[in-house]
């Protein structure tokens, strides 16, 4: 009997890699404006996923805060001196 997961997976495989190598060409090809449209639009498509489906929850986790200063990293009276 021959180990057909174990060539799947390598032809997988194989096929990932071409794929990636294919794209990384096709990116060293593009002009710097195509590359920062490119980027720019894949920021604006990943902000509207996070707004539309992320849970409250994790928006409050990773919400912008203002500066962090010493105490309130290391808590009241840590003992933490530098």
């Amino acid at each position: 009997m021959t180990n057909n997961k174990k060539i799947a997976g390598g032809a997988g495989t194989l096929i990932a890699a071409g794929l990636a190598a294919f794209a990384y060409y096709k990116y060293s090809k593009m002009s710097e404006e195509e590359k920062r449209n490119m980027v720019g639009d894949l920021k604006e498509k990943a902000q509207n996923l996070y707004d539309q489906y992320a849970p409250a929850e994790l928006k409050d986790l990773f919400a912008k805060k203002g500066p962090e200063n010493a105490e309130s990293r290391f808590g009241e009276g840590g003992g933490y001196s530098s």
